[in-house]
């Protein structure tokens, strides 16, 4: 697997399948920084979808993953961020696809929609699958010329 460190954080409602993601990635010797939450009692996603955004967007970690309930709200807040490609991925057909055509660098997880052997094989498959480049690298571009726009207000 991909031997680069990386940040995971999650709330309440993806705290079981970080955890469960964060064991497999220490078991597989993969660096892993913790930006929380560190447990099951309620709190806000935008909390800990913040850190685990900025340390990619500043180039500080090469890749994050972030779970909530449904992955919707973690996905919006991390895509805020200049530079996260942030991907709701529910299975290792979507996991490949965003990162060989979008090259996600945050991938994020459904806490209750996904199962931890089903979360351990889209990592996988994310963090193995390599961004293609070529005529998606065009589009990738466009995106950034779109963040460099609304940065300047």
């Amino acid at each position: 697997m991909n031997m680069q460190p990386l940040i995971l954080g999650s709330d309440h409602a993806g705290y079981d399948l970080k955890e469960a993601v964060k064991a497999v990635l220490v078991k597989g010797n993969i660096p892993v920084t913790d930006a929380g939450t560190n447990g099951p009692e309620p709190v806000d996603y935008p909390d800990f979808a913040r850190p685990v955004a900025e340390a990619v967007a500043a180039g500080r970690f090469p890749r994050g993953i972030l779970v909530c309930g449904s992955g919707i709200g973690m996905a919006i807040a991390a895509n805020r961020y200049p530079g996260v490609r942030a991907a709701l991925c529910l299975d290792e057909e979507t996991a490949r696809l965003s990162r060989l055509h979008n090259d996600s660098n945050v991938l994020v997880l459904a806490g209750r929609k996904t199962d931890p052997e089903t979360a351990r094989r889209i990592v996988r498959t994310w963090l193995l699958t390599e961004f293609e480049g070529g005529r998606h690298a065009k589009r990738l571009d466009k995106i950034r010329g779109i963040e460099e726009t609304l940065h300047l207000k």
